[in-house]
């Protein structure tokens, strides 16, 4: 830290109790001087010689005796306006960064100029704030904070903005020129992360990070430090990444329980939602320079402060902006207070409308016309890597709000509907959301299942998820058929390019290779004797394995014994016609071959 020695003279000053001060010396006091609380018995002659206010307060007085003056509202108070007496004594002042303004500010006000006598104290704290204390990056950043308690004279001289001047000027220099010392514990060196500094054997020197300065901004009250950082900006030198860096680090550090994802405001929420709305202010206006983690935990955090509609508007433009970079558990907000449900969806239902407007607006702009939008940002170009990404987080984010028992079935719907089947190859996300509904919801009605289960491609399951699905009870009956047939296709499928190495396609590949192209609506339940291939199909000889125990495998898919006793015995009538528990809502759902002397087996 810089310092200034004024004065020659030992110091004498002392004091009688905490509101008394005097100079110890041969020569009464012939001037009391109220500064507050604080008398002071002083000398006229030390003081009038160099301060002009003071000439003028003693001329007013009308006691011959000893004169008594107030200035009640003197810059500093009773501390500095000291500083300012000692100097005139000429006794020994040592100046620094957290004094210095306050010297400055009471010089002002006692009117201590050049004109008065050469050498004054103005002049003198002048020079020292320009030669030493704006050309240091610490004591800027002390200064600046002391100018908060003595504001408007510290605005009026210059200090603040000649403080932020100077931070904003080092704070865009080239890391590599850095020379001064500076706060950095944000592990991101090598030698922090546990990495061994030495390469060979020989020291690495660390270079200096390019958000070096990031942490030492965070001692900075919220005006100031939206002063400087604004400065910053203006100067275009620093990227947009560090800049994100910086209000990162100081969200953590203001807003009480942000760094720890719970925010505790301590009653003085108004304090902190101007922080957070003034941070969402700052932010770059490059997409991507804040990670989106960070702002979902802003959005959390502004719903818990009751922030401004504007500020949560901005907040989730820029989250669907990246939305594919975030996980399930950022995107599960709370509920608003009074609400039934466990997670705010209408917001997430918003955060994603905002992702797929972006999407639709770079699909309609052309070559020619996509150079620039009417607000003069470049147009996002959202890649299918993307929106796969975004349709897997809300499989993810279904599974788990899918748990809330109070979770309306057609905000469930609207929120799987919202990306097209093209961008969800797989659908074993959306099957586990599904069947988690089901499981928290089992008081829905057949039409009800009937309506989330249709969201499902039954073609884009996992050979697991179709294990899963075929023995699950709480599946209605038609959906499991349905995976049961387009598994078998599947399998079968896939043994033709194995006959064709050897000469030869048998009649189960090619007619299964057929069925691949056939609707649902196509499937039909035949006789086992309609199964075998190459003789043997007479009236009931067409038993195997898998009819044995009430069970059977298609393809390498276990039978499970639900559906075959609906299938298969159970549910046949004596005329040969089948029924189900479920009754086919239209012509084209299940039909079936009847045969007296077999069993009814899914066609293969």
């Amino acid at each position: 830290m810089k310092y200034m020695k004024l004065g020659s003279k030992p110091d004498a000053f002392h004091s009688d109790g905490n509101d008394i001060r005097f100079v110890a010396t041969e020569l009464a006091s012939d001037i009391i001087v109220n500064v507050g609380d604080v008398k002071f018995y002083l000398h006229k002659f030390p003081l009038l010689s160099k301060s002009s206010r003071l000439q003028r307060l003693v001329a007013a007085t009308s006691d011959e005796s000893i004169d008594e003056i107030d200035i009640p509202d003197i810059p500093g108070g009773p501390a500095a306006f000291e500083i300012c007496a000692k100097f005139c004594y000429g006794m020994i002042v040592t100046l620094n960064a957290y004094n210095v303004v306050a010297a400055r500010c009471a010089a002002e006000y006692l009117e201590m100029y050049e004109t008065v006598e050469k050498g004054n104290l103005v002049y003198k704290i002048d020079v020292f704030l320009g030669s030493s204390v704006f050309r240091s990056w610490k004591d800027s950043i002390i200064v600046l904070q002391t100018t908060k308690s003595l504001q408007p004279w510290s605005e009026d001289l210059k200090v603040v903005s000649h403080c932020i001047e100077s931070i904003a000027c080092k704070a865009s220099i080239d890391p590599t020129e850095v020379e001064w010392s500076y706060t950095y514990n944000r592990k991101k060196l090598a030698l922090e992360n546990g990495s061994d500094s030495q390469w060979n054997g020989v020291e690495q020197q660390q270079s200096v990070p390019k958000d070096w300065w990031v942490e030492d901004l965070c001692e900075l009250e919220m005006d100031s430090y939206k002063r400087v950082i604004m400065a910053i900006k203006t100067k275009g030198m620093v990227s947009g990444k560090v800049l994100g860096e910086a209000l990162k680090a100081y969200a953590c550090k203001r807003l009480p329980g942000f760094s720890k994802g719970s925010l505790t405001h301590g009653g003085d929420s108004t304090k902190y939602r101007f922080l957070l709305e003034t941070i969402v202010w700052l932010f770059p206006t490059k997409r991507g320079a804040v990670s989106c983690c960070f702002l979902l935990r802003l959005l959390k955090a502004a719903n818990y402060l009751d922030c401004s509609e504007n500020c949560k508007k901005e907040l989730i433009k820029r989250i669907g902006q990246q939305l594919d970079e975030a996980s399930a558990a950022d995107i599960l907000v709370p509920a608003p207070a009074g609400s039934n449900n466990l997670y705010d969806i209408d917001l997430v239902l918003n955060i994603i409308g905002e992702f797929l407007t972006q999407e639709n607006s770079s699909s309609r702009s052309s070559p020619e016309t996509s150079g620039e939008l009417h607000d003069g940002r470049s147009p996002v170009l959202v890649s299918r890597s993307s929106m796969v990404a975004v349709s897997k987080l809300i499989d993810e984010y279904l599974t788990e709000a899918a748990k809330d028992p109070n979770l309306p079935l057609s905000k469930f719907v609207e929120l799987a509907q919202m990306v097209s089947g093209s961008c969800r190859p797989v659908h074993d996300g959306l099957y586990s959301a599904i069947d988690t509904f089901l499981k928290e919801h089992p008081g829905l009605t057949k039409s009800e299942k009937k309506k989330i289960c249709s969201l499902l491609d039954c073609k884009n399951l996992s050979p697991d998820a179709c294990m899963h699905a075929v023995q699950n009870d709480r599946l209605p009956l038609r959906l499991v058929v349905q995976i049961l047939f387009f598994e078998q296709v599947r399998q079968s499928t896939a043994l033709i390019p194995a006959a064709r190495e050897n000469g030869a396609v048998s009649q189960v590949s090619s007619r299964s290779a057929t069925a691949a192209t056939d609707e649902w609506q196509g499937v039909k339940i035949v006789g086992a004797s309609e199964r075998s291939s190459g003789g043997g199909g007479g009236g009931g000889g067409g038993k195997n394995d898998d009819d044995k125990g009430g069970g059977g495998k298609v393809k390498g898919i276990l039978m499970p014994k639900r559906i075959l006793g609906k299938l298969w015995s159970g549910k046949t009538v004596q005329g040969g016609e089948n029924s189900s528990s479920e009754t086919p809502e239209s012509p084209d759902e299940v039909k079936s071959t009847p045969s007296r002397n077999t069993r009814n087996s899914v066609s293969r």
